[in-house]
């Protein structure tokens, strides 16, 4: 089997296409939770499957976390796939990515930058979460139907704080009762005028992972509302880099760096034993 490795801002993604592979929908998120093991295989935060469109896209997007599990979308999954459905021509410079959270407009800026077209915020709650003994103050933000969850929490100089500390809160947020779906928890800090600082928690890394786009997206939508920040790509501080995000009457986009990492075969004969 096929596969290439990309990252977008340090969050790296196995790439596979389905299309010419046609391996089993039910075999895939066994199959993710296998290949994104970082001892025993090649290790990533999520698997990508490039499919045929079923709703009049140039090809269709599947997500799996690293544990298995489906996800919706994947932001920065979303650019680094724009870029292989573009140098594997499969679309052009602009194409339509179809999701199980709708369609996803990418758009190639130069060889390795590539911007995205995020799905349209749903849902907007401030919430009180008791967790750990602490109340915090947050924002549950969806994007996309089904939408993609997120709990968006305010940390007062951030990349000061103790990691430790900082990640049982994550995990306590991610699993908190209120949000049905589980959620992933963007911690932030705005630094100075349109810089803000970013870690997410991930559902389904169970982790920090170093870059999060519909996090970081679910971040600058919230600030932009509050009038915190401008919201004309507005910067943010991941520890995988900077992504850059733009809060629009036409959409939430993101824009950021794309790599292209290894491209091989997996033999799957020894991975599945």
């Amino acid at each position: 089997m096929d596969f290439v490795k990309m990252h977008g801002a340090g969050n790296d993604f196995i790439i596979i296409n389905n299309i010419e592979e046609r391996i089993p929908e039910c075999k895939l998120g066994d199959l993710a939770e296998k290949l994104c093991h970082r001892r025993f295989s090649i290790g990533a935060d999520g698997l990508m499957v490039v499919d045929s469109p079923e709703y009049g896209g140039d090809y269709k997007m599947r997500f799996y976390n690293a544990d298995g599990s489906f996800g919706e979308m994947c932001g920065n999954g979303a650019r680094c796939i724009a870029r292989y459905g573009y140098e594997h021509g499969l679309a052009g410079k602009a194409q339509n990515i179809e999701t199980i959270a709708g369609m996803v407009k990418g758009y190639r800026e130069t060889e390795s930058l590539y911007r995205v077209r995020l799905n349209d915020v749903t849902s907007v709650k401030k919430v009180n979460v008791s967790v750990i003994g602490k109340t915090i103050e947050c924002t549950y933000v969806e994007l996309g139907e089904p939408g993609i969850p997120h709990a968006v929490v305010e940390i007062p100089g951030l990349t000061l704080k103790d990691k430790e500390e900082v990640r049982e809160l994550g995990k306590a947020l991610r699993h908190y009762e209120g949000f049905p779906k589980g959620a992933n928890v963007n911690f932030y800090d705005v630094i100075d005028n349109d810089n803000v600082a970013v870690l997410t928690y991930e559902r389904g890394v169970e982790d920090f992972t170093l870059a999060c786009g519909t996090g970081s997206g679910a971040v600058v939508y919230v600030l932009t509302d509050s009038k915190s920040v401008s919201g004309e790509y507005v910067r943010v501080n991941v520890p995988g880099g900077e992504l850059f995000i733009t809060v629009s009457d036409e959409g939430l986009y993101l824009t950021g760096p794309t790599a292209i990492i290894a491209e091989g075969t997996v033999n799957i004969k020894e991975l599945i034993k």
